[in-house]
């Protein structure tokens, strides 16, 4: 089981779904306005944003790089691949990559990934994604958390130190008369504003700070495809 299954595994546990609902409220406002017709969802966990879109007429496509999340997108009937955003075929109006996406990547990851969201966009076609802010690292994101259901048992515990938050997962399950135990660290990276004011392939041209759990723990980036860049 990789780290992202196992995040998969756990999601349940975390008490995310009124923050994920309303991360799904705010990237559905900012694309009403666009005249989406297509969009591809990067990290697109068990579709949930794609359902959403699709009711609003838009045709949706989701890629996650955990097989757990695909799998239950196509259980679901969604377009759902895992695979890379570099393997991706065809041009979208939108993509997006919700509720910290980017942080899964170091410096050098994310330049490739963001050349690659820009190979995916149509010539006007726009990429929405968030970011955690330093606060949102260093004074929501760090410490210790449990959760206990009857069959199952998470201990989160997270350290911010040097630019990365090291977040150790573990998990234990019922299994018969046994608890099996699965464990692993998932590494977020905090990356700064200007970083994404110097890309070659993508402008961005609006960010926004908001509230998610604390007061400023998060902001909101649009891009726009260069107008210098053919792909």
């Amino acid at each position: 089981m990789t780290n992202l299954d196992l995040y998969a595994k756990a999601e349940h546990l975390l008490g995310i779904e009124e923050a994920t609902e309303m991360m799904y409220d705010l990237y559905r406002s900012e694309l009403d306005e666009k005249g989406v017709k297509t969009l591809l969802d990067v990290g697109c966990g068990r579709g949930g944003f794609m359902e959403r879109m699709t009711s609003d007429g838009v045709t949706c496509k989701g890629i996650d790089l955990s097989s757990v999340m695909v799998d239950e997108c196509k259980a679901k009937g969604l377009d759902a691949e895992c695979i890379d955003v570099a393997d991706v075929d065809g041009k979208y109006d939108a993509i997006v990559s919700i509720f910290d996406v980017l942080n899964f990547m170091d410096k050098d990851s994310l330049t490739k990934f963001l050349d690659s969201v820009a190979d995916s966009l149509n010539d006007d076609g726009v990429f929405i994604a968030d970011i955690n802010t330093l606060y949102g690292f260093s004074d929501v994101a760090e410490g210790t958390m449990s959760k206990e259901l009857e069959d199952e048992f998470l201990i989160v515990d997270a350290e911010f130190a040097n630019d990365e938050l090291n977040t150790q997962f573990t998990l234990f399950v019922k299994e018969g008369d046994m608890y099996k135990k699965y464990q692993d660290i998932i590494i977020q990276h905090f990356h700064k504003i200007k970083f994404f004011q110097k890309l070659d392939k993508l402008e961005l041209v609006d960010k926004q700070t908001f509230s998610l759990y604390d007061t400023g723990d998060k902001t909101l980036l649009i891009f726009k495809k260069k107008t210098n860049y053919e792909s």
